[in-house]
């Protein structure tokens, strides 16, 4: 199974010096990935219809995940970097496929892009996209995304997008993996569906119930579980014991990925963060998932 850490951007207030810090100590630590969540702008929750129930306001700091990875790529030397999750629907899917292309070329195939549906209507407004077919046009994208990806010259028409005889060029040199997220079961259908795996934020939702629904859907789709994804942010771990417990009952009940939260933990420096995950990999060592 393999480690990684998440980006902690919050109690960090924006430092862009940060990015440089944890980033380069997750990958000499021997940390297999490193995650960033995803916002591009943030919202007053204050007198709004409907409500805005997610946990993040206007004042919550978030970094591109494309321009942080592309920095970082250079900074380091095998990690891999994770959108945990890119809010896919809010974007140009044409766009996006440059960007993950070029940070996949420029990181030596160290991208691995986990795509969400979000749950803020302010930020889709914002962006100009319609947030009421978000899950229908994240069906949509996945599988554009691999074409634009892989063909030398791509023609679509779709319910939301055009594309007329047009190409990337360069294209990556791979396929670049496609992981989803979320909390309900339509989520979870929908990545047994077009995803090559997924992340559960565990503590948003339960994962090992999750991803034991994940295996009877493969199953019944016809899927490899064992070659399906399974990725747990480990939210309710607060302690570096708890981390270890939790990924290795993880990696018991057939995960592949965990990776280490460390916000919210009174933690108000970036060295402060970088001692909890040098902890953590300590421990992870010693019992053999690092």
């Amino acid at each position: 199974m393999k480690l990684g850490v998440i980006y902690p951007q919050n109690g960090l207030g924006g430092n862009p010096a940060a990015v440089r810090e944890i980033g380069v100590a997750a990958d000499e630590m021997g940390f297999d990935h490193f995650v960033a969540y995803d916002h591009v702008v943030g919202a007053d929750h204050a007198d709004r219809e409907p409500k805005l129930n997610g946990p993040y306001t206007e004042k919550d700091p978030f970094h591109d995940p494309f321009v942080m990875f592309g920095y970082l790529a250079g900074l380091t030397q095998r990690i891999e970097f994770v959108t945990g999750i890119l809010i896919l629907p809010q974007r140009q899917t044409v766009l996006v496929a440059r960007q993950a292309a070029d940070l996949d070329l420029l990181s030596g195939g160290r991208f691995r892009m986990g795509v969400g549906i979000g749950w803020n209507y302010v930020e889709y407004d914002a962006l100009g996209q319609d947030f009421s077919q978000r899950g229908k046009r994240v069906a949509e994208q996945v599988p554009l995304l691999r074409r634009l990806w892989s063909e030398e010259l791509v023609t679509f028409e779709g319910e939301f997008d055009t594309i007329d005889r047009a190409a990337l060029v360069p294209r990556p040199g791979r396929a670049i993996p496609i992981w989803l997220g979320g909390f309900a079961d339509v989520a979870l259908r929908r990545a047994v569906e077009i995803a090559d795996g997924f992340i559960c934020a565990d503590g948003s939702a339960d994962a090992f119930q999750q991803i034991a629904r994940l295996d009877e859907l493969l199953t019944e789709k016809g899927r490899d579980a064992d070659a399906f994804g399974k990725q747990i942010n480990m939210l309710k771990a607060k302690t570096a014991d708890e981390a270890i417990e939790t990924a290795l009952r993880w990696r018991d009940a057939g995960g592949t990925h965990a990776a280490v939260h460390s916000m919210g933990l009174g933690f108000t420096t970036p060295a402060d963060h970088v001692a909890y995950f040098g902890e953590v990999a300590e421990k992870a060592r010693s019992a053999g998932l690092l």
